[in-house]
């Protein structure tokens, strides 16, 4: 499993780098600084989270664990939804399209998952010390 959280932080990184130079050249010129905060914001929790995911891969190899496991999927998964959810809100924003404000509310979903992944990283590493 080391090697697939390796090499999914490895795409989402690149991701992160694309879509940072997007927002900093494209995006600018088509969207509110409102807008372009709000991707910014979404790219920058990707490309935190794309180390802490590289990090659990590297771990895992010698702190093997359920706890590990949970850490390495919850950081994917807040950044589909944390990330994700900011760069819909975007869109919308940015095309004008009204009443897509309630997208921000699956925000705080990905904000717990990447929590829920620091503490099982955490814990992970705990357990497998206190043997």
């Amino acid at each position: 499993m080391h090697r697939t959280f390796l090499q999914i932080a490895a795409l989402l990184g690149a991701v992160s780098v694309a879509f940072g130079a997007f927002g900093a050249h494209a995006l600018k010129k088509i969207a509110s600084d409102v807008a372009v905060n709000i991707f910014e914001t979404g790219v920058r929790y990707q490309f935190y989270h794309v180390f802490a995911l590289a990090v659990v891969g590297i771990l895992y190899r010698d702190f093997s664990s359920k706890w590990m496991l949970w850490a390495g999927n919850l950081f994917m998964i807040g950044m589909l939804l944390f990330c994700g959810s900011l760069y819909l809100l975007t869109y919308f924003k940015a095309t004008a399209k009204p009443n897509f404000d309630w997208v921000g509310a699956i925000t705080p979903l990905g904000g717990l998952a990447f929590i829920g992944g620091w503490v099982c990283l955490f814990v992970g590493l705990y357990k497998s010390t206190a043997v």
